[in-house]
Parts: C-alpha cells; structure tokens; sequence
C-alpha cells in the first residue's frame, strides 16, 4: 500500500510512521509513505507557501503554485492515484472508507491543508475531499494520519492475526465487546466467568451480546444499520429486558 502525503510540517507524519505498528508495517514492506514538503516546490527565495486572502479576512491562504508543482512532479511517474484533499468540509472518513481504501490499487495521494483555508483553484485537481469529523484542526496532518493508520490496520500481515482487525468497533457494524486479561480480579472487580471456562460456544455468544449491549448504551444509532441476525436480534430484545 503507497500513500503520498504533500505537507508543509513533513517531520508531523514521518514522527508517527516511525513507532509501533506503523513502523512495523513499513519494514515488512506491508506500507510504504512518501512525504513531500510543500515548501520544496516553491519558486521564490523565501519558499513562501501562503499568502493574504482576496477581499480581506483574518488568517492566510495556502497558495496553489506550490501545491500544483508538487502534484505535477509526483505525477511524471505516470501512475494512477487517488487526490485526497482534507478539509472540514468534506466527505466524513468512515470505516467503510477505510476498507475501500484498503483494497484498491491505486496510490492516495493525501493533500494536508494549513492556516485559514487552501486557495479554491486547489480543489480542481483533487478526486475527492475527506474529513475526520466535524470540527476545525489546525491542518490536515492529523486526518491524514488518521486515515493512513486506520487502513494500514486492515492490511494484510500487519496486525499479525487477521480477527484483530475483523472483530475491532464499526468492522461489524458494532462496538467491541469488553476485553479482560490478568489478574482474574483487581480491587473487588472480576473477570467474567464465562471468559474463564474455555467454552469458545459460549464465549462467542457472551462477546456479541456485550458488543450489542455496548453499542445499545453508547451509540444506538448504529443498530439502525448494522447487519443483524436473528440470534442477533433476539439477543438485543433479551438486553432490553435487562437494560428496564
């Protein structure tokens, strides 16, 4: 899997790639990202990368030369990619989204905006806008991020066992289930019985009915679009009984 990254603060997203299971990823060979400095592909002594907006209005614009000369110079390889701009404005990322980028070919090239806002001409060189949510960041570095790291997990080998990523929150349209591990009790608080006794039959079923419970109590709405089925259903009608 290849990203590109056009940044002005390229030590933000090579600092991240370097720990953990990003770095892992990267040295199997799993992940590869290819950070690019704005400022490289100014044209002015200065490498100035922004500039006053037209009509007035506090804070600065990110300048599209610089911008269009990155993408240009990127693109001599003749390869197919994907633009992503991100900006609060666009399409909210999604782990369907995440999927979607997981298994295609392309590269994605992620477009991480700063200071007020980028110079609207940008936006015609771009396949599509992503956001992470509805808020306003400093700049894109952190959503692009994001997003690199929630499809890196999806990828092949990374994780190590496939059912990490398969059975985490919104991957089955549910929460998680609660986690347990050692001691078997801590300050009066026990570890479920069931989690003990080895039954995978009954383990299997304890987890949905928590992940359906959890998701019941925190984020219902997300019930409405989950595929559920039938012991799914009679599950969360048994939880709702309990939850009166």
């Amino acid at each position: 899997m290849v990203f590109e990254v056009l940044t002005i603060f390229p030590a933000i997203i090579e600092a991240y790639l370097s720990e953990s299971i990003m770095r892992r990823a990267v040295e199997r060979g799993a992940l590869r990202v290819d950070v690019y400095n704005i400022r490289d592909f100014t044209t002015d002594r200065h490498r100035q990368v922004d500039d006053y907006p037209y009509g007035g209005g506090a804070g600065m614009v990110l300048k599209p030369e610089p911008v269009f000369n990155a993408i240009e110079h990127i693109e001599r390889d003749g390869l197919e990619r994907r633009r992503v701009l991100l900006t609060p404005g666009g399409r909210v990322f999604s782990q369907s989204i995440a999927e979607e980028y997981a298994r295609q070919e392309r590269r994605i090239l992620l477009i991480a905006g700063r200071y007020e806002g980028i110079d609207e001409r940008i936006r015609t060189v771009t396949d599509e806008e992503l956001s992470i949510g509805d808020y306003v960041l400093t700049g894109g570095e952190l959503p692009a991020l994001v997003i690199i790291d929630a499809v890196t997990r999806l990828l092949p080998g990374v994780l190590g066992d496939s059912r990490s990523a398969e059975e985490e929150s919104f991957t089955t349209g549910l929460l998680d289930h609660p986690h347990y591990t050692r001691p078997v009790e801590f300050r009066g608080m026990r570890v479920p019985e069931v989690l003990l006794g080895g039954n995978h039959r009954l383990i299997r079923r304890w987890r949905r009915r928590e992940a359906l419970r959890r998701t019941l109590r925190q984020r219902p709405d997300l019930l409405d679009k989950a595929d559920l089925s039938e012991e799914d259903q009679e599950l969360l009608e048994e939880i709702k009984e309990e939850e009166e």
